[in-house]
């Protein structure tokens, strides 16, 4: 895990990915309650968009971010089991 007092900057970007996965999922489950026509490809669209920023946090949360890794924030946790 990122530790806020030594890494600071690595501890902000992770905060802001969960900020942002926060707002987004708010904003989605409101377009849902009030757009009759919100689809199955919306849905798609709108959870991949918080999932990406969930991952990216994921990913974040377990190691200081290498600036030449730029693969790190794409891949699938691999240390998530499915439920």
């Amino acid at each position: 895990m990122i530790d806020r007092n030594l890494q600071p900057v690595q501890w902000s970007e992770f905060m802001c990915e969960l900020e942002d996965a926060k707002e987004h999922l708010a904003n989605l489950i409101k377009e849902i309650e009030e757009d009759v026509t919100y689809d199955e490809n919306n849905l798609r669209i709108d959870l991949g968009h918080v999932y990406a920023h969930l991952n990216r946090a994921w990913r974040r949360s377990m190691r200081a971010l290498d600036r030449g890794d730029r693969d790190f924030a794409s891949r699938f946790p691999d240390d998530l089991k499915p439920i």
